[in-house]
């Protein structure tokens, strides 16, 4: 699947089938269900790729501090795009 096609998704009634669960709580947050999204990324909490899911989820949500602390825990570097530029970003990273 290319990002194009991950996107086109977002306007369906549920994440494509066979999604990894990373790619999936993306399409949840790109579809304003941050909560959703944030539940997947604590699902793995202290693995690395959650974590920087996390990070996002949380920098998204304004809470500046919060993000730090996921980055720091995923060992990633605070992305100092857009946050559309870092959701694109995740996604390609996952596709």
């Amino acid at each position: 699947m290319t990002i194009d096609e991950f996107t086109a998704t977002l306007g369906q009634p549920q994440p494509p089938a066979g999604l990894h669960p990373i790619l999936e709580a993306l399409w949840y947050d790109a579809g304003d269900q941050w909560g959703k999204a944030h539940d997947i990324a604590q699902s793995r909490e202290g693995v690395a790729d959650y974590d920087r899911l996390h990070a996002y989820l949380h920098r998204k949500e304004g809470d500046q501090w919060n993000a730090g602390y996921w980055y720091r825990r995923a060992k990633a570097p605070v992305f100092s795009g857009s946050l559309e530029e870092e959701w694109r970003d995740l996604v390609s990273h996952y596709l």
